[in-house]
């Protein structure tokens, strides 16, 4: 079984959007979805005119694929879009 570090970038809806609280709702479906993936890093980005990013890196069995992880991110209220921006396979 193969494991895969990803990094995925969420945008949210608006400015207004609570990054804690959607941090929070990424956490619990990325569990979901995965399974257990260990850590899960989550930075924020600023983009422009107090518009933040969130960027999450996590390590996932690899056969499970990218598709199921964006379209469930993507699903969350106050996400506008969620896009794997990294997928790498990991050694050990």
């Amino acid at each position: 079984m193969a494991k895969a570090l990803v990094g995925v970038d969420i945008m949210p809806d608006s400015a207004e959007v609570d990054l804690g609280s959607l941090e929070g709702r990424v956490r619990d479906v990325v569990l979901e979805v995965c399974g257990e993936v260990g850590e899960i890093r989550v930075t924020k980005t600023p983009i422009a005119f107090g518009l933040h990013k969130l960027n999450v890196q996590f390590v996932m069995d690899e056969k499970l694929g990218t598709d199921a992880i964006e379209e469930a991110l993507s699903g969350i209220d106050g996400v506008t879009n969620a896009q794997v921006v990294d997928f790498r396979r990991t050694l050990g």
